[in-house]
């Protein structure tokens, strides 16, 4: 099978959030990459055309990333710049404070995007009702928007009743869903439900955190289309309508997880789509991975 080749390059496509804010299809996610090393890892991403930068508090680089940022020689307005709320935070007055921490530690005068990282804090993921901590966290975002110190807010690893428990009370409603997505777990359903409320997708660890590298289902497929199998899982999170956040400081990584100008087929877009591919090793110690 030969490769079908778009005209224009991956890193210069665009989601339109239903605000009207425009974000790159294609980021550099951060996680696990250490707050002195980020900074080269967001400058080297910039450097070969990278306009879309995802941090979180709990990630503990976002001064960092705010260094790569400023350093990077691109106009501020030019770039797209992520972070989230701690998953522990579900006060307002402690919500108002933390975003504030990140505005001042990343120091980029505003941020382009916030989420709640998890309707649960790490340690009870899954488990108990937080309801009225996210909504109190929800109105900390919203009155921060509104200030016009962040542009876009949004929420991450929520699931469907948790988007509907914020938009019972929500001035702004949620612009963003950063979830788990990667061939071999497709939450179809939670997909199709943000996609029909107008919430933009974002697909975490395209590349389920490496454990799916050697999958020889997957390697078959890469082949026959003449790409990796990490551009194979950024095409395919692509080809959902989500934006696409692969990790890697890794320079020579980052220029080929944005050569994926190929289009997946139907049919295997279909066969790709019911994998089941979620035995994740050693990274299923984190819930997220775990499903808790």
């Amino acid at each position: 099978m030969t490769n079908e080749r778009n005209d224009d390059m991956i890193l210069d496509e665009t989601y339109t959030l239903a605000n009207g804010v425009q974000i790159p299809k294609l980021g550099l996610g951060t996680w696990f990459i250490d707050d002195d090393k980020v900074g080269r890892a967001v400058g080297d991403a910039i450097g070969i055309g990278y306009r879309n930068i995802d941090t979180a508090q709990a990630y503990g680089n976002e001064r960092g990333v705010g260094e790569g940022v400023r350093g990077s020689g691109v106009p501020r307005e030019q770039l797209f710049v992520s972070t989230k709320l701690a998953a522990e935070i579900k006060e307002h007055d402690a919500a108002v404070a933390a975003i504030d921490g990140s505005l001042a530690t990343l120091d980029i005068d505003y941020i382009d995007l916030m989420l709640i990282h998890s309707p649960q804090p790490w340690n009870d993921f899954r488990g108990g009702g937080y309801d009225e901590g996210n909504r109190q966290a929800w109105r900390a975002l919203e009155e921060v928007h509104a200030a016009g110190r962040i542009r876009a807010i949004g929420v991450s690893n929520f699931q469907q009743r948790d988007i509907e428990n914020i938009l019972e009370v929500a001035t702004v409603a949620p612009q963003v869903n950063q979830i788990l997505v990667h061939i071999g777990n497709t939450p179809t359903e939670l997909i199709d439900y943000c996609q029909d409320a107008g919430v933009l997708v974002e697909a975490y660890s395209p590349i389920a955190h490496g454990e799916i590298l050697h999958r020889p289902e997957l390697r078959a497929v890469a082949e026959r289309y003449g790409v990796s199998v990490p551009q194979l899982c950024i095409r395919y999170t692509l080809q959902l309508g989500a934006v696409s956040l692969p990790k890697t400081a890794n320079p020579e990584h980052q220029r080929a997880n944005a050569d994926v100008d190929f289009v997946i087929s139907d049919d295997d877009m279909g066969t790709l789509r019911n994998l089941d591919l979620r035995d994740y090793g050693r990274s299923s110690a984190f819930p997220v991975y775990s499903g808790r």
